[in-house]
């Protein structure tokens, strides 16, 4: 086995792993393995695959404690975000906007931290939100924590918040594939190395689904808070 396809079982198992206890942060903790052997569209092409090979699985399980009208929201706002961000992906990699996305969710965090009783957000910050999502998704396959941010702020239970994220992402992940396969980013060779991987994703899901039955609420909400300030961390630090 190569170099490559090991960090990409890696970073692929571990990310998945993390994106199922959690409803998002996959490409995040997978990002950093890929990246070691390839350049950033192509890691964003696997992530994609396999985001939409999970997609199914997530909305048959979770369609019940979605929240179908902020998802609806969130999906038509993204489509043109992605559209935005693949575009950028192929001519430029603009890190300024990464670093400002790490220092927008490292205050969201602080404020959730000090402030219990959270804010909603009106429908014009949720359409800039949900713009942005899609963007930094097309781009860098990293908005999960905006939509984290939207979404904790609109759903009363982690339930609900958890099957909320799979559902815009799953969204999101199909159309950025197709985006991709147009604009003929993504190739057969990634999909050829994507079945060698799939049995190290599906044991990540059912691992990942194991240990989050047997965690509790409060947990939860302290490990998603967690998960978004070294999201944001990251974020900044990494070029």
């Amino acid at each position: 086995m190569d170099t490559m396809l090991l960090l990409l079982i890696i970073g692929i198992f571990f990310g998945f792993f993390v994106q199922t206890i959690s409803g998002f942060a996959g490409a995040l903790v997978a990002l950093p393995f890929l990246l070691l052997v390839m350049p950033l569209a192509e890691a964003v092409c696997y992530i994609s695959i396999f985001y939409s090979i999970a997609s199914p699985i997530y909305f048959y399980k979770e369609w019940k404690n979605m929240d179908k009208e902020l998802l609806k929201k969130l999906a038509i706002t993204s489509f043109f975000g992605v559209l935005i961000g693949s575009i950028v992906l192929l001519f430029g990699e603009p890190n300024i906007l990464k670093k400002a996305l790490g220092i927008f969710i490292l205050l969201f965090v602080i404020n959730n931290l000090i402030n219990k009783n959270n804010k909603r957000f009106g429908a014009k910050v949720q359409f800039i939100l949900g713009l942005f999502g899609g963007f930094f998704s097309g781009v860098f396959s990293t908005g999960g924590p905006l939509y984290a941010v939207i979404i904790k702020s609109e759903t009363a239970t982690v339930q609900a918040f958890r099957a909320t994220m799979f559902g815009i992402l799953g969204i999101v992940s199909i159309m950025r594939i197709s985006v991709l396969a147009f604009e003929g980013v993504l190739t057969r060779s990634e999909l050829i190395n994507s079945l060698y991987v799939l049995p190290f994703f599906i044991l990540a899901l059912v691992l990942g689904k194991m240990v989050y039955l047997k965690l509790n609420e409060e947990f939860l909400k302290k490990f998603i808070l967690g998960l978004l300030f070294i999201s944001g961390f990251m974020l900044i630090i990494k070029n």
